[in-house]
């Protein structure tokens, strides 16, 4: 496993992470992929552990608050030397956000009960409104838990790539985190990853994976399982991105299932831009495939022209990208 800087924040993490919104499992709105196992999620976080995964990025929002209780276990014993990321904002997805100072401090004290630890590494604004970012109520809360030693750097979750810009371009948070993957060029085209670098703002690229298409395992015969949030993507999206997986996972010369899963974890990692990729881990056969993609390296400057020639010549948005 690699490691990079997050920004100017001082911390190092893993260049692949372990995105832990589907281990919060099932909600009652289909916020997740369905059901899980919560001895699976405790193996796949200490394999991930084991294969040199140390950043963790989660939510209060993630099983409504099931996510970080199963990272504070699996944690016990090597707090030290691991990275976790969780948010505020959104407690649950039922709920409405609330990013009132209150609400800031008290979403990241519960965090910290549940994750078993006196301090949170990132705390991130889970999808807040620009304006959220310009309240200096909202910047106190955050600076209260910075200087008693709760958090050690703060960040932005963000809707999308461009809500992400222009947080650091008015506020300048030392981490953002939006969607970037081979089907999702947003964050290289819109200018974001350009400006990440030159203000030193760490990034954090979520959905490495496009939500499993870009795995190549899901076709036109995949039934998603009850409360898959794909479940709910209307039919020609979902198709739209198994063709698009097809031609991408061509063109970098990767097969269907580990080789296709690596390639697309590369691509990410391609871009020094990025501080952490987190792909969703469930399982521990998963984090064995994520994290083999670290010392696998950049994927060529011929294959990543290949890659945004493909999306030049395409469409990959049949609805509105999600935000997770």
């Amino acid at each position: 496993m690699r490691y990079r800087a997050l920004g100017r924040t001082g911390l190092v993490v893993s260049e692949v992470g372990f995105g832990a919104w589907g281990i919060g499992g099932r909600t009652a709105d289909l916020t997740s992929y369905g059901d899980t196992d919560d001895r699976t999620s405790l193996a796949a976080l200490t394999r991930a552990f084991d294969r040199g995964i140390t950043f963790i990025d989660t939510s209060a929002a993630y099983g409504d608050g099931h996510s970080e209780e199963l990272i504070g276990q699996a944690a016990r014993g090597r707090r030290e030397s691991l990275v976790i990321a969780t948010k505020a904002g959104y407690d649950s997805w039922q709920r409405p956000p609330d990013f009132s100072p209150a609400a800031i401090i008290a979403s990241a004290e519960r965090s910290l009960r549940r994750l078993g630890s006196d301090y949170i590494d990132l705390l991130q604004l889970h999808n807040p409104p620009l304006e959220c970012l310009a309240d200096e109520a909202a910047g106190g809360a955050l600076k209260r838990l910075l200087d008693e030693g709760k958090i050690r750097s703060w960040g932005v979750s963000c809707k999308g790539p461009d809500q992400a810009l222009a947080a650091i371009q008015h506020h300048a948070p030392p981490v953002v985190q939006a969607n970037f993957n081979m089907m999702d060029l947003r964050a290289l085209d819109s200018g974001l990853l350009d400006e990440t670098a030159r203000t030193s703002t760490g990034f954090i690229a979520r959905t490495p994976l496009c939500f499993g298409f870009l795995s190549g395992r899901v076709g036109r015969d995949t039934r998603f399982p009850p409360g898959d949030h794909r479940s709910r993507w209307p039919r020609a999206q979902v198709d739209n991105w198994i063709d698009g997986a097809a031609d991408l996972l061509a063109a970098v010369g990767a097969t269907p299932g580990p080789a296709a899963v690596q390639a697309a974890i590369r691509f990410c990692l391609s871009f020094p831009a990025v501080s952490s990729t987190i792909p969703g881990i469930l399982k521990p056969h998963e984090a064995d495939e994520d994290s083999a993609a670290s010392d696998l390296g950049p994927l060529s400057t011929g294959v990543l022209a290949a890659v945004q020639a493909i999306n030049r010549s395409r469409q990959f948005f049949v609805s509105p990208a999600p935000a997770a």
